[in-house]
């Protein structure tokens, strides 16, 4: 909007996911860096003098929708813009290869350095954007919690370097990527229709610990599908969500389900396992958390009805119509 129109306001109110604390400071940063006069009364209004010039900028966290949002700015920006401490996440390399595909060139893709040299136009261009991660790793937590063979085609093998760690070395989940010449990537994953959820000690028999981190670790949005993969898996592990304040909140709702699950603090809940599920009546407050609750559902015994189900929709395109496919029994009530 400001490249193309040079001002713009939005309402200052925060969306989304409820998950915690999300701070835009670093957008803002970014935006003010590269000569973006900003006003907040109520609302943010944005205006450029002219085009905006770029910056050498150091992004006081790696936050991938601000390095986003820098990058598209930066590609029309006057000069050479440098991103350090950016975010690196697969999504974002997609962002930058389809830019420099219509004209912007983008050195340090992958890394957490990008340079990107403004460009006066960008020119159409045509790119396939790759598979989602997220969604590769909420199927594995599927076929893991039903232990029901499952085949995962189209996928990128080193996008799921710490996914593997933690389901298969972690948690036990038996999976295995294989060449595939029929899927879009060359690559599928096959998950085992036998498993054997058991959780690995750290050396000496310690708890261990799952926790999330930028990328290439394991990723904040599947902390919610490891935690209901853990109560399935015999033994006891910590897990640690060090980037959300609100993420953990949903564990009560396993809770009333029987899962056993301590919820230290807003960070930290300890998960022993394996427990049975029982079918309950509850709400998705997220989008993971939304989906963790159908894999606790599907492995749960009697029925379970899951309300604010359009969050789920938000993430995961005709959710119930894959899993009915796949043999599950659900259907979308009013």
């Amino acid at each position: 909007l400001l490249t193309r129109h040079g001002h713009f306001a939005v309402p200052a109110t925060a969306g989304g996911d409820d998950i915690g604390r999300r701070r835009i400071d670093t957008h803002l940063h970014i935006f003010n860096s590269l000569g973006v006069e900003m006003v907040h009364n109520g609302r943010f209004e944005m205006k450029t003098n002219g085009r905006l010039r770029g910056k050498d900028i150091l992004l006081d966290e790696a936050s991938v929708t601000a390095t986003e949002n820098g990058v598209m700015a930066a590609s029309l920006a006057e000069g050479k813009t440098i991103l350090r401490n950016a975010a690196s996440e697969p999504h974002i390399q997609d962002l930058c290869h389809l830019l420099v595909r219509m004209g912007c060139p983008i050195d340090g893709i992958g890394s957490n350095t990008l340079t990107i040299h403004g460009q006066e136009r960008l020119k159409g261009a045509e790119y396939t954007v790759g598979p989602d991660y997220m969604e590769i790793g909420s199927y594995i937590g599927l076929g893991a919690i039903t232990a029901g063979e499952l085949r995962i085609s189209g996928i990128i093998p080193e996008h799921l370097r710490m996914l593997e760690m933690v389901f298969a070395d972690r948690l036990g989940v038996r999976m295995e990527m294989e060449a595939d010449a029929a899927s879009a990537t060359g690559w599928s994953l096959i998950l085992a229709d036998e498993q054997e959820l058991r959780v690995r000690t750290d050396f000496g028999g310690a708890i261990p610990r799952i926790d999330d981190q930028p990328w290439p670790a394991f990723p904040p949005d599947l902390m919610s599908i490891a935690l209901v993969v853990a109560t399935q898996a015999k033994g006891t592990v910590l897990i640690h969500e060090k980037m959300y304040d609100g993420r953990l909140y949903f564990v009560d709702k396993l809770v009333a389900m029987g899962a056993q699950v301590i919820l230290c603090d807003p960070h930290r809940a300890v998960v022993v396992g394996p427990s049975q599920l029982t079918g309950q009546q509850i709400t998705s407050p997220d989008i993971r958390a939304g989906m963790a609750l159908v894999l606790a559902a599907l492995a749960a015994k009697g029925k379970t009805t899951i309300g604010n189900s359009q969050q789920i929709d938000r993430g995961y395109q005709r959710i119930d119509e894959k899993l009915r496919a796949l043999g599950a029994k659900i259907e979308r009530v009013d």
